[in-house]
């Protein structure tokens, strides 16, 4: 009897059947990991990220640092360009804010202060902000040191960036006249069980009042205004954080002073 063709054909088409798809195996269970894990962020960086095609707040990629090479007594010396400036007492912070770079600026304003607790260091900030508890530690250490730190926006100073600029030393705070400065509260975008929430929500409301309590005491604004303010995005351009009290002076331009050892050092020209 003639019937293998007909079971075959049968089988052909339940083998071509669709296979019902679903999410990847623990595809949920990422989707439950909160977004507050390892710290709170400030919210202007992850808009940012999220906004801009700027290469400063996108994917990290990998840039050529140019080489700095002096002639000394003993031949020639290179450095590359960031060491060069850290010679000069300069840190520059032009990255989103996070752990690592936290500690790497905590390192270089430490070093300077062993190299030389009299003399000013200059932090140059570009940056669009980060994580908070990166943030306090930077805070705290420039509070820690015994030098007087100027900070110096240029680009932009955002979010966590704008507190670190407000953090400067009582009259060398300074911006240069297109930079744009932005504050606002604590981001933290918690996810998980109810009880997850709500520990997390008590402790962004201790860090949202830590940071107000900072930018207060900086800027000399009250904390009613700084709460209003910084309840959502608040922008200013330089002349408008030199009235808020963020920096103290914009500058264009800049000449060369004596120190009291005769050496030349760089001032600020308003």
């Amino acid at each position: 009897m003639a019937h293998g063709p007909h079971h075959g054909d049968r089988r052909r088409r339940r083998s071509h059947r669709p296979r019902a798809t679903g999410p990847a195996r623990g595809a949920s269970s990422r989707r439950r990991t909160p977004i507050l894990g390892g710290g709170h962020r400030l919210a202007g960086w992850r808009r940012v990220a999220r906004s801009s095609r700027s290469p400063l707040v996108t994917a990290p990629r990998n840039y050529l640092v140019p080489t700095v090479i002096e002639q000394t007594s003993r031949g020639e010396r290179a450095f590359d360009l960031f060491s060069r400036l850290l010679k000069e007492h300069i840190v520059f912070l032009g990255t989103p804010i996070d752990d690592t770079i936290a500690n790497l600026t905590c390192a270089q304003l430490l070093h300077l202060e062993s190299e030389n607790p009299d003399k000013d260091i200059s932090l140059y900030i570009n940056s669009p902000g980060g994580d908070i508890n990166a943030l306090f530690a930077i805070y705290d250490t420039l509070q820690y040191i015994r030098p007087d730190v100027t900070t110096i926006c240029f680009g932009q100073a955002a979010s966590a960036a704008a507190v670190l600029l407000a953090a400067g030393a009582p009259g060398k705070r300074l911006a240069l006249p297109h930079s744009r400065i932005l504050i606002h509260q604590p981001y933290a975008g918690a996810h998980g069980q109810v009880s997850d929430i709500e520990i997390a929500s008590r402790e962004i409301q201790r860090l949202k009042v830590q940071l107000e309590e900072v930018l207060a005491r900086h800027t000399g604004q009250s904390l009613e205004r700084i709460q209003a303010d910084t309840d959502r995005d608040y922008v200013m351009t330089a002349a408008e954080a030199l009235e808020y009290g963020i920096i103290d002076e914009v500058i264009e331009s800049r000449g060369l002073t004596a120190d009291g050892d005769g050496s030349p050092r760089i001032s600020a020209v308003p």
